[in-house]
């Protein structure tokens, strides 16, 4: 017969991810309309699944196969040049994250998905969605979102980093991203993100403290 203290445990861990499963509905409610029935359905089309910090969910030179919601935790993507490590992209909870190009395109990752802590997501098969695309103008349109959504960052990234000094990137970084990726990210791969030395950051963030 299990312990007390473990089913008090379970129980909690129950409650949380329902809480967890009822953000996620209420996200999908109010970008597509999503009914309570509809939502319980897709419920069961996920996979719930724990990382470790600094795992890597999508290898480069892989096929992204999934798109995930973060229920708790920190991801980021990232790629290789010369042997260092360039950070695209940082995600945290109730966000969704992929390698998107490889996910859309069915093609080889050039980035890798890590965990930057450890992290609680909500797993989405591309051949899920996919069949759900088929089906449902409403996931027809969470797909539409979540493309345009991607592009937008996408383009907003370039402009930035073609256009602004470092402490201009640094002060839309701040305004721009949820506060626990500004301060639980490590700070070389802020830089990195940002596509200035960690030196360049550290000199950014004394002069904005200081101002």
């Amino acid at each position: 017969m299990p312990s007390i203290d473990l089913v008090i445990g379970t129980h909690r861990q129950n409650v949380q991810h329902i809480k967890e499963m009822k953000e996620l509905y209420r996200i999908l409610e109010a970008e597509i309309g999503l009914t309570e029935s509809e939502c319980e359905d897709f419920g069961t089309k996920l996979n719930r699944k724990k990382f470790e910090a600094k795992t890597s969910i999508i290898r480069e030179g892989n096929v992204a196969n999934n798109l995930y919601f973060i229920e708790s935790g920190l991801l980021r993507t990232y790629h290789l040049n010369d042997g260092k490590e360039i950070t695209t992209y940082f995600a945290c909870d109730k966000q969704f994250i992929s390698s998107f190009s490889s996910f859309i395109s069915r093609t080889a990752s050039f980035e890798t998905l890590e965990a930057i802590e450890d992290s609680i997501v909500y797993e989405l098969p591309h051949h899920v969605l996919a069949k759900l695309y088929t089906e449902s103008r409403k996931f027809e349109k969470l797909g539409r979102i979540l493309a345009e959504r991607n592009y937008l960052c996408v383009l907003d990234r370039t402009y930035t980093m073609q256009t602004k000094t470092a402490k201009q990137k640094y002060l839309d970084f701040l305004k721009t991203y949820d506060k626990k990726i500004v301060q639980r990210v490590p700070q070389h791969q802020i830089a990195s993100f940002l596509g200035i030395a960690p030196e360049s950051l550290s000199r950014v963030r004394k002069e904005i403290s200081l101002s």
